[in-house]
């Protein structure tokens, strides 16, 4: 599965984008936002989260930058399943926070799972981490006004995390409808999930 922004594609992960995904994520600012990613981030751990497949239902994407010359990767979006929920989580490299990228590959993600079939969405961000609730709150999510804790692997503790949801279901002007998902033939995505949190 693929789908084009006004300045990304997002495509599924390949077994050779092992060297720039770690080259991209392994700052620790990124990765003690993500509930899933180890801290120090490793080159092995770049080539096991390139190579892992995952079903059609929950994919995640590499947003790879179009420019002039070969597209350069910039993080990942993508849905994962939490308590049962299909969950939205993201990740932006440090050289292009503050861009807009985020909200632009969120949408697009908000989209496809849309086309899935999913009638809503689950996310969430460490309260540490205010930039991230600020894309949520921007591509439509609604705050729950409650807080849990969630275990970071990155910072090997339990740290609290502000819930968010977003309703599928309705008119479609939360999410911006901004791409439409291109199936690939024969292609699964293989990455796993990059929580916003």
């Amino acid at each position: 599965m693929f789908a084009r922004t006004e300045r990304l594609l997002l495509r599924p992960s390949w077994p050779e984008d092992a060297s720039a995904l770690h080259t991209a994520i392994a700052d620790e600012g990124i990765v003690r936002n993500l509930a899933r990613a180890p801290w120090p981030y490793t080159p092995c751990d770049a080539a096991q989260f390139a190579a892992l497949e995952h079903g059609l239902m929950f994919p995640n994407f590499m947003l790879m930058l179009r420019t002039d010359g070969a597209p350069k990767l910039i993080g990942s979006c993508g849905l994962g399943q939490l308590d049962g929920e299909a969950e939205l989580g993201y990740w932006i490299a440090r050289p292009y926070w503050g861009q807009g990228f985020a909200s632009e590959a969120a949408r697009a993600v908000v989209n496809i799972a849309k086309a899935l079939g999913h009638s809503k969405l689950v996310s969430g961000h460490f309260t540490d981490n205010p930039a991230s609730g600020r894309v949520l709150r921007k591509i439509g999510f609604r705050p729950l006004g409650r807080s849990e804790q969630r275990y970071s692997a990155g910072r090997q503790r339990e740290v609290t995390c502000d819930l968010f949801e977003l309703s599928l279901s309705g008119d479609g002007k939360n999410s911006g409808d901004v791409a439409s998902p291109v199936a690939a033939p024969r292609m699964q995505p293989r990455m796993p999930m990059a929580r916003a949190a």
